[in-house]
């Protein structure tokens, strides 16, 4: 549920669906399997542990009224002298805010959570991403219909901006951006392993690909080329500049990690990667008409952009330790925003989810933060250095990975629940077979055999098939 449904109330974004998100997925986590956990999945947890405790002292600090060893903010003391009476002073700019503005955290934890406990089952494991996918095709569907049909709506309510771009069933076309982006990258990659199950054993000629898919591709290699596609259409339907690069270098990435093996080695090497960008421009030029003419016109970056990055760095040197409060940009800001930025507007987000975290939460948990990051895409990585039979979870998080953080450096999809929830689920269930054993993670489902046995299977077939002729 957690990688279908979090899209679907215009991408969970008011505090109530929060709240019943973490709800829901609370109860997921009560009633989850630990069976199979197994020592690796346990040191990830406690690591997870060890950031969840980092941030629940951050937050004690902002909301205590004797906090341990935080100083209060000065502006308490201000306000104070202003109003001529005494304010009873706090860490946070904004008294009780941080409490309000915890359900989101919450939400992504307990969705990577469970998504690390219900990841050490392989069979769930791949049945979420496919989950996954089918939601994401389903919602890029209802996108492009309703663009085409009704653009001035979204569900039953008026659309009161991005008029002419797919939203699908978010408000922000960024947002719409990064999530059919990421879709499409879990699409390609169960695509490339369908299609990887009709070649023979051994190097692939590539050459002899199209005739080995002409002669022997089945109905899930149509399918699963199908709805990459309409995933692929509704993100260039978005015109988000960002959304539709940074997915398309992740897409390319996707390519090359998967078909590593495959590829020439040297100087061969640079002219696939020639080839993958060549075919990025012409999908721009083909399907993203709009994002051309809109980077012709307005560049890379919107205006102001810059500037409100280095309004956002003076907010955390002057608050490093502890930030100035969960949920309290919006209220800051204004007293740092720079000349350069134009009065029209409200910035009520920073545009770089990490420089924002950093500005409310301050230096050492955003350290903490990164770390995890980093430790996430090297487990990720690792995994997908592996056996191609085993990629497929883990290299769909990967990807979707890379797309979140990447994007959350020049916007906000991070921060909204619609999007984060699924990401985050993604993540655990990556993880979660990331860490598997070799063995453990080869083992056949119950019932029937495991994917990567029978896209053996199948191309043991189609070598025997292609070897009589």
């Amino acid at each position: 549920m957690a990688l279908a449904a979090p899209p679907l109330l215009f991408g969970s974004r008011d505090a109530t669906t929060i709240a019943a998100w973490c709800a829901i997925l609370g109860v997921g986590l009560i009633c989850a399997p630990v069976k199979r956990l197994r020592k690796n999945h346990l040191l990830l947890l406690a690591g997870l542990f060890f950031v969840v405790l980092c941030f629940s002292f951050v937050l004690h600090e902002q909301l205590s009224d004797r906090p341990w060893i935080a100083p209060f903010n000065p502006i308490w003391d201000k306000a104070s002298e202003a109003l001529g009476k005494s304010l009873a002073p706090s860490v946070s700019v904004v008294r009780g805010e941080p409490f309000f503005a915890l359900g989101l955290p919450l939400a992504n934890f307990l969705a990577l959570t469970l998504g690390l406990i219900v990841g050490s089952d392989s069979d769930r494991a791949r049945r979420g991403v496919k989950v996954m996918a089918w939601a994401g095709a389903g919602y890029a569907l209802y996108g492009i219909f309703g663009l085409l049909l009704d653009p001035s709506h979204i569900l039953w309510r008026d659309k009161t901006a991005y008029i002419g771009s797919l939203t699908s069933t978010f408000i922000n076309r960024n947002t719409a951006a990064a999530y059919f982006g990421s879709c499409s990258v879990v699409w390609l990659v169960l695509l490339m392993a369908a299609v990887r199950s009709r070649l023979p054993r051994g190097k692939v000629l590539w050459k002899r690909v199209p005739h080995n898919l002409l002669a022997h591709a089945g109905k899930d290699v149509l399918i699963r080329f199908a709805m990459m596609f309409v995933c692929l259409s509704a993100m260039f339907m978005t015109n988000s500049r960002g959304g539709v690069l940074i997915s398309l270098a992740v897409l390319i990435v996707a390519f090359l990690a998967y078909f590593r093996r495959d590829l020439p080695r040297g100087p061969g090497i640079v002219g696939v990667f020639i080839g993958c960008v060549a075919g990025g421009l012409v999908l721009m030029q083909v399907l993203g008409g709009n994002i051309g003419r809109r980077l012709d016109l307005q560049g890379l970056s919107d205006e102001g952009r810059l500037s409100v990055y280095r309004s956002t760095l003076k907010i955390i040197a002057d608050n490093p330790w502890f930030g100035t409060g969960l949920g309290t940009f919006a209220q800051v800001f204004p007293a740092y925003r720079s000349d350069d930025i134009s009065m029209w507007g409200v910035w009520n987000v920073a545009h770089n989810t990490h420089l924002e975290f950093a500005s409310e939460m301050g230096i050492p948990l955003t350290i903490v933060a990164g770390l995890a990051w980093t430790v996430t895409f090297v487990v990720l990585a690792a995994a997908v250095r592996g056996r191609r039979r085993h990629m497929v979870v883990p290299l769909s998080a990967f990807g979707v990975s890379l797309i979140a953080f990447l994007h959350s450096s020049i916007d906000f999809p991070l921060q909204l629940a619609g999007y984060s929830i699924v990401v985050f689920a993604l993540i655990g269930l990556g993880l979660s077979q990331g860490v598997l054993r070799r063995e453990e993670r080869s083992r056949p489902a119950a019932g029937g055999m495991a994917e990567g046995e029978r896209g053996t299977l199948v191309s043991s077939r189609s070598s025997i098939s292609i070897n009589s002729n």
